[in-house]
């Protein structure tokens, strides 16, 4: 069994272990269910769905939300331009890119879960009530772009890796120490949007469905939210 492999069935399995109710008092939105648990569980399940497709073979690339683009400093002068006039190398380098972001996934999945995890929740009550991604944007937003650096060593590695005489190395190669630099850091702050993106898309389906999600928190407090 591949380490991807592997990864991919503990994200799907939920290994965070969110699926109890903790019955918090003073917290409830109806009897035995608690809005702050209803969150956890939804930031869980969304971003375990979100990343156990990310980190998959083609699982940036093989999506328009969370396609990554070639980064605008590979788009220098000299042979790096000559280069990038080509559709076929341009669209080959444009697929290594997000298969680097793949790896970038792996390091960041078990970042957001321990986050989700230790998050503060002042007003539950409110992402309940919030539009279809309000969970999403309050964990995006407490998490400040810590994403980003935990990913930058998984997709330097990977670039370098996949390089060599494809499309990507042969720009890699072009380009100066400090292009390379940015370009990781580009490529990383792409890959922290689409992931953040994907995790929405999944809350969003959630919320017009708990009940697809078989979660009794899920259901009992998202199917009632509007209540509250």
């Amino acid at each position: 069994m591949t380490e991807l492999t592997t990864n991919r069935r503990q994200l799907l399995a939920g290994g965070l272990g969110l699926s109890a109710v903790a019955f918090l008092p003073g917290c409830a939105a109806i009897p035995g269910f608690s809005m702050v648990d209803a969150i956890r569980e939804l930031l869980s399940y969304s971003s375990r769905a979100a990343f156990a497709r990310l980190v998959q073979p083609g699982g940036f690339y093989d999506t328009q939300i969370s396609r990554l683009d070639v980064p605008s400093r590979f788009n220098g002068g000299g042979i790096v331009a000559q280069l990038l006039q080509s559709g076929p190398f341009k669209a080959e380098l444009q697929k290594q890119v997000n298969h680097a972001a793949e790896k970038g996934a792996e390091r960041a999945a078990p970042l957001v879960l321990q986050a989700i995890s230790n998050v503060s929740i002042a007003d539950a009550a409110a992402l309940v009530r919030g539009g279809p991604t309000a969970a999403t944007n309050f964990l995006r937003g407490e998490m400040r772009g810590a994403l980003i650096d935990t990913m930058v060593p998984g997709i330097s590695d990977a670039m370098r890796l996949f390089g060599g005489n494809s499309p990507l190395g042969q720009v890699l190669n072009a380009l100066s120490g400090t292009n390379v630099t940015g370009a990781i850091a580009d490529v990383s702050a792409q890959a922290d949007d689409a992931i953040w993106k994907s995790i929405g898309v999944e809350e969003s389906l959630v919320r017009a469905n708990p009940q697809k999600t078989g979660n009794p928190t899920l259901i009992a407090v998202l199917g009632a939210g509007k209540l509250f």
